[in-house]
């Protein structure tokens, strides 16, 4: 089948109607956080009032055996952290407050969302194929899906404090792939005419989206815990806007769930990579740059798990490897793709 030129050129119409509308969507969940920036600022003021009123009441309370009775500033928790109605809770259900940014923000990105569907199924229409051939295929599919389970998990839990992260990183995924990677529509190269491109990136590409989710989630952990370590000592910290943050501990354990979820999804991809290479190649493993790569990423979330789970890597080293982790999964995708010569060089450029 020959190639739509006119479906190519909407499709591209669609894909910068659906950067503006996420740039939209952007705005509105920053401001999400920085509209309630005063009076997070002066709760954190309070709770770290409380922690070092704490702090001088705890040497006379024990001294005279008695129990040290907490004091918590209006709105706070033990921990200093702003009360349910404003953030989520430590499970990340929804509560009863009414933030119109962030449902604005959340409507913006679900529209955002259509448009850019709507663009990716143009794409693949027009090439007669699944569109992810090619450097700026994959980076709009993947753009797509990573806003996809941002959307999905939204159902059941709030993880709109998320929106400025995820909705960031897909612009800047949209922009590289229009600015650095645009790619005319064309067929597919033989080596990629086969049901495993299918099988093989479409499992690669949803488990990138959840390790991209656990990386927003580890970096706000970071902050999260410097802004606790504040409060615990009795200074004001600087990034107000976390108080919509849950802590840095329901952070971790959330980030911790993602990706055993997307280490099982990447599992599933290098093995169908290497099955996939035996067809095509008459070998499984051929230490090529991209299997060298994907193992790396296979083996960095799997010792992230490993050390979480057995060897106690909590917390601060937690994060870092999860970080590194996703890191080693942009390497894989720009640099290995781009730079490296080897049996996977599809990036069309």
């Amino acid at each position: 089948m020959g190639i739509n030129e006119t479906l190519g050129q909407y499709s591209e119409l669609f894909m910068l109607s659906a950067a503006f509308v996420y740039l939209v969507a952007f705005v509105a969940f920053a401001w999400d956080m920085a509209s309630s920036s005063k009076t997070l600022r002066a709760i954190d003021a309070r709770a770290a009032a409380a922690a070092t009123e704490r702090t001088r009441e705890r040497t006379p309370a024990m001294a005279g055996g008695g129990g040290e009775r907490p004091v918590h500033p209006a709105g706070t928790g033990p921990d200093g952290h702003v009360q349910a109605d404003t953030v989520p809770r430590e499970d990340l259900r929804y509560t009863g407050a009414r933030r119109r940014a962030a449902r604005i923000g959340v409507a913006m990105t679900t529209l955002a969302f259509v448009i850019h569907a709507a663009a990716v199924i143009t794409r693949g229409v027009a090439a007669a194929r699944v569109p992810w051939g090619n450097m700026y295929e994959f980076c709009t599919t993947g753009a797509l899906i990573v806003a996809g389970v941002f959307l999905l998990f939204l159902i059941r839990r709030d993880l709109r404090f998320l929106g400025t992260f995820v909705v960031g990183l897909v612009l800047i995924m949209l922009c590289a792939a229009t600015i650095a990677f645009r790619t005319p529509v064309a067929h597919l190269i033989p080596a990629l005419q086969s049901y495993w491109l299918v099988i093989h990136v479409s499992v690669a590409v949803f488990s990138s989206a959840l390790f991209t989710l656990s990386f927003c989630m580890s970096v706000l952990q970071l902050l999260q815990a410097r802004r606790e370590a504040a409060i615990a000592e009795g200074r004001t910290p600087r990034m107000s806007f976390l108080g919509r943050v849950p802590t840095a501990l329901t952070l971790e354990n959330g980030a911790y769930r993602i990706n055993a979820v997307g280490f099982v999804f990447w599992t599933f991809t290098l093995m169908a990579g290497a099955i996939w290479a035996e067809h095509a190649w008459g070998r499984y493993w051929g230490w090529d740059p991209k299997e060298v790569w994907t193992f790396v990423i296979w083996t960095v979330y799997a010792g992230y798990l490993h050390a979480r789970a057995t060897r106690g890597w909590t917390g601060t080293r937690a994060a870092w490897l999860s970080i590194v982790g996703y890191l080693c999964v942009i390497v894989n995708f720009t640099i290995v793709n781009t730079v490296f010569a080897g049996l996977h060089s599809y990036s069309g450029l």
